[in-house]
């Protein structure tokens, strides 16, 4: 039987890339919309400039509506299974995506293109964009083959499952079932199948972090099915599959779109708190040249992204044989700390070289606090889900640190991390920021 694998073989390039190469679709549908828009509007004599400059003008907006699609997730790899409502998020998108043609027009004096265009724009690509998505999967499933299922849960639920896939998805096909196989890769590689459905509610600690992330890797779909009491969670992003309701589970919680949106913002926040950081930084450490003596920056390893270790960097507020006896956590009004400088502990303003990881992307302004190598060894071990907190770059603050306190449980600052991540938003970002701004002021912490 031919495996997953040899099958994906004999298609890299659309497995690889999945709905990738809509970008050129999108941009080339994008401008000529445009173009066809003003045609329609006044012939083939446009009005008041040159085609040159109307070319100039949709080229930029192109430009702009690609970004916002991108950074909205519209490029991610789609699973095969389901059919998620393209529409909605692309009238959404396109409408930020009209509203930053008209902040360009706003902030520069140059019209991308008649104003009266912008209103058919909004509507027409949004549908195009739609349409777009529509036929690249049937484009996928005539190149690809039909998907291939494997089912996983309780005979009743295989049963149930079964009936409703005969009669709502009647393009898959059952490549196998199981209660619990000990090897879900193998199981994969046996059958040959592309995607595999939870049945039964299972818990997920057998396919997380691993073998989760390896079948995301060779794009194997994988759905759980929503039980009753799940629904009291208030899921969003859920996708029907044969009439029942499934979420997608991947391996990382924010997808690489939204990581890079992330790290942009994190570049303009820099941009702008340049003024105010750069002379800041450079009087504390004076300060704590004139306070501690040599050796002004602190260095330690911590864990960032996706578990890798990097090189965070501090003011140094503690004697050089602080932690002659190991690793130890400091504690409020720490005997340690040099006489004159805890009121930098308390503010965070030991934290500012930080801002230098920031730039180099080891960390982020907002995220999970980076902990050390040996702790976080010795949390995985003893907290279950600890590693889903690497997902996203560490923070210079973080939900945990203002909802918490730093003497809070590793548990429950678990609890706040993996929140934030689910939930980010530059929103949330701005809303943290100006919390640890007030934590800061109040002089609190350690």
């Amino acid at each position: 039987m031919r495996t997953a694998a040899g099958a994906a073989g004999n298609t890299p390039i659309l497995r690889r890339l999945g709905f990738r190469y809509l970008h050129i679709i999108d941009a080339v549908t994008l401008f000529g919309l445009m173009a066809a828009i003003t045609t329609v509007r006044f012939g083939f004599d446009w009005p008041t400039y040159p085609v040159s400059h109307y070319a100039v003008g949709f080229a930029i907006a192109t430009g702009l509506h690609m970004a916002i699609y991108y950074f909205g997730g519209m490029y991610e790899y789609e699973q095969r299974l389901g059919r998620p409502p393209w529409l909605p998020r692309a009238t959404l998108l396109t409408l930020l995506a009209v509203g930053a043609d008209a902040t360009v027009t706003l902030l520069t004096g140059r019209y991308l293109m008649p104003r009266a265009n912008l209103v058919v724009l909004a509507g027409l690509a949004s549908l195009l964009v739609s349409f777009n998505r529509w036929l690249a999967r049937r484009v996928r499933h005539r190149r690809c083959g039909q998907p291939r299922v494997l089912l996983l849960g309780e005979p009743r639920d295989v049963e149930s499952a079964l009936r409703h896939l005969h009669e709502s998805e009647p393009a898959a096909s059952i490549v196998g079932q199981s209660h619990a196989p000990s090897d879900i890769v193998a199981e994969i590689d046996r059958t040959g199948a592309t995607d595999l459905l939870l049945l039964s509610g299972q818990p997920l600690d057998y396919l997380y972090p691993e073998p989760l992330g390896e079948l995301e890797s060779r794009r194997v779909g994988v759905y759980r099915r929503i039980t009753p009491s799940d629904t009291l969670l208030g899921l969003q992003r859920t996708r029907q599959i044969g009439g029942m309701p499934f979420v997608a589970l991947r391996a990382h919680a924010l997808p690489v779109c939204r990581l890079r949106f992330k790290r942009l913002m994190d570049l303009l926040y820099l941009l702008v708190l340049a003024p105010v950081a750069v002379p800041l930084s450079l009087a504390v450490a004076a300060y704590v040249r004139v306070r501690a003596g040599r050796g002004v920056l602190y260095r330690q390893q911590r864990v960032g992204h996706a578990g890798r270790t990097f090189t965070a960097v501090k003011f140094r507020t503690m004697g050089p044989d602080a932690e002659r006896a190991g690793p130890e956590l400091a504690v409020r009004d720490d005997p340690r700390v040099i006489a004159g400088v805890a009121w930098l502990r308390r503010t965070r303003l030991d934290e500012l070289p930080q801002l230098w990881n920031v730039l180099t992307g080891t960390m982020s302004l907002v995220g999970p606090r980076p902990e050390r190598p040996e702790l976080v060894a010795r949390h995985e071990q003893e907290i279950a889900g600890y590693g889903r907190r690497h997902d996203i770059p560490p923070g210079l603050t973080g939900l945990a640190q203002t909802q918490g306190h730093y003497q809070t449980d590793p548990a429950y600052k678990l609890g706040h991390d993996l929140q934030y991540i689910v939930n980010w938003s530059p929103v949330l970002d701005w809303e943290i920021m100006v919390k640890s701004l007030l934590v800061m002021a109040r002089r609190s912490g350690v």
